[in-house]
């Protein structure tokens, strides 16, 4: 189990990442568009520590924190390790959040500089910035020597949703990626020989660590699909480009599907991660390419950690087992829950993967923590054999093609329309498969569902927006006022005969 040694006392996430094929000429990532744009490991080295030197260049301190706002380009990776190689903290962002969005988040981050992408939103004020152009340039500049150090200082920071309607800084260490080691044999299969196409952006970080750092690890090369890249058109490019593996969010399945699929000679399997994927969407892959999908559960405070895999499929319906070297537990208020009974998935305090914690935010932190156990808020339940069934979240918070986002940040954003006198956003299914953010609202005058959208699509990313409009009388409330959004979408699902 390549997982087991422990993590190099010096240790620094870049210099790990391409190290099994730095030197040479096979190819480390490749574009597919009208013509691909070939990688090679000794390329793709030269980019991150000629990165590198040049983010040093702009006097910054070890430990300095630099925020990403870059597109779907090559950039996004080769700055991330860029500046982890230098002893830097990148700090990915989703190009789809709005001036405001990227402004308050700004405000608590306090990054040292901004790298960004053309036409992509910055955060107000006078931050120092450099162009993606810039970044581009630093490739032809000296490599600079890796910042060794203790695996477990700080790396990186991504964000996710709070259950307060704030985004949460979570903070990795370094020895984050060694814990991604798991994944190899506990999801992907992954073999040096593999050419895996994931169907995401890079400035996703499922693509970003499923995508394109764990084949590089192993020596194994990374597909992406050029941007604009429609999916009727990934079928065709998964045999060109002699994919063994893909790697996609279950909508993506859901959308390919629509189109005839070719011979795929050469893939072994499919993954998926991101949000549930749903039985009919399994067997309509299978039934169409004659290969299965493993499907991983986990969540930004420790990626992955519960999956299926070629060597030990999940039963129908789980979400599969706790990885090799995993330490898994369902807890309820009286402690381990029983085989069979419901429990929150919680991941040991020990896990090498495990976040540093929420920035700033000890008290947060301290809350997740049931004893020696990290508490991720997902309800499971578990079998005899190991196997643990998804029964949803214990708390309201909703999925939007893999993106976790939170009911009050929606609502507090659509409560600004003056003809909006009550709102509540939940998940809601509309099809044995598929589920959409909707809005729920009251308010005196019918309101054209576009001219809402465009209003949320001023003030929230597009995967935030609402889908789904519906206008209501009133909105249920509990004793203490609390809304009940869950009766909400038990409600709409009930009505529209998704129960």
């Amino acid at each position: 189990m390549p997982s087991a040694s422990p993590c190099p006392d010096s240790f620094n996430l870049a210099a790990y990442v391409p190290a099994a094929g730095e030197a040479s000429d096979k190819p480390a990532l490749e574009v597919w568009g009208a013509s691909p744009d070939i990688w090679s490991y000794a390329r793709l080295t030269a980019a991150v520590r000629g990165a590198a030197t040049g983010l040093l260049a702009q006097g910054l301190q070890p430990g300095a924190r630099i925020l990403l706002r870059l597109g779907n380009e090559p950039a996004f990776p080769i700055a991330f390790l860029g500046a982890i190689a230098a002893g830097l903290i990148p700090v990915p962002t989703s190009p789809q959040l709005t001036v405001s969005e990227i402004s308050k988040l700004a405000g608590s981050l306090r990054p040292d500089l901004v790298v960004a992408g053309p036409g992509i939103a910055l955060p107000e004020g006078h931050i120092p910035t450099i162009s993606q152009e810039t970044l581009s340039g630093f490739a032809s500049l000296p490599p600079a020597e890796f910042a060794m150090g203790d695996p477990n200082r700080p790396a990186y920071i991504i964000y996710t949703s709070g259950t307060s309607g704030q985004q949460r800084a979570v903070v990795h260490a370094h020895r984050a990626i060694w814990a991604r080691r798991m994944m190899w044999d506990g999801w992907y299969g992954l073999r040096p020989s593999d050419r895996l196409l994931h169907a995401g952006a890079f400035n996703w970080t499922y693509t970003l660590g499923t995508g394109l750092m764990d084949p590089w690890a192993i020596g194994a090369t990374a597909l992406i699909p050029a941007p604009g890249t429609e999916s009727s058109a990934l079928p065709g490019l998964l045999d060109e480009a002699r994919a063994t593996i893909f790697a996609a969010a279950p909508g993506v399945y859901r959308q390919m599907l629509r189109h005839p699929i070719p011979a795929l000679p050469h893939l072994r399997h499919g993954l998926s991660a991101g949000e549930k994927l749903g039985g009919h969407l399994r067997q309509a892959w299978q039934e169409a390419t004659g290969t299965q999908i493993h499907e991983a559960f986990g969540m930004s405070e420790c990626s992955t950690f519960l999956s299926g895999s070629p060597d030990r499929p999940a039963p129908d319906m789980s979400l599969g087992f706790a990885q090799p070297g995993r330490r898994v537990a369902l807890l309820n208020d009286a402690g381990p829950a029983a085989i069979g009974s419901p429990g929150t998935i919680a991941i040991h305090r020990d896990d090498p993967g495990l976040m540093l914690g929420y920035l700033d935010q000890p008290a947060e932190t301290a809350a997740k923590y049931q004893g020696k156990w990290f508490l991720t808020g997902d309800i499971g339940v578990m079998d005899a054999s190991g196997a643990i069934t998804y029964q949803g979240r214990a708390d309201d918070m909703m999925n939007a093609g893999g993106f976790r986002v939170s009911p009050i940040e929606v609502e507090a954003a659509l409560s600004l329309h003056p003809g909006i006198r009550d709102v509540a956003a939940c998940e809601v299914r509309v099809g044995p498969d598929t589920t959409v953010i909707a809005a729920f609202w009251t308010g005196p005058d019918a309101l054209d569902d576009a001219e809402l959208a465009a209003f949320a699509g001023e003030r929230l990313a597009r995967y935030k927006t609402p889908r789904l409009w519906v206008r209501l009388d009133g909105l249920p409330r509990g004793a203490n006022n609390k809304l009940l959004r869950r009766q909400l979408r038990t409600d709409w699902e009930t009505a529209h005969g998704q129960t």
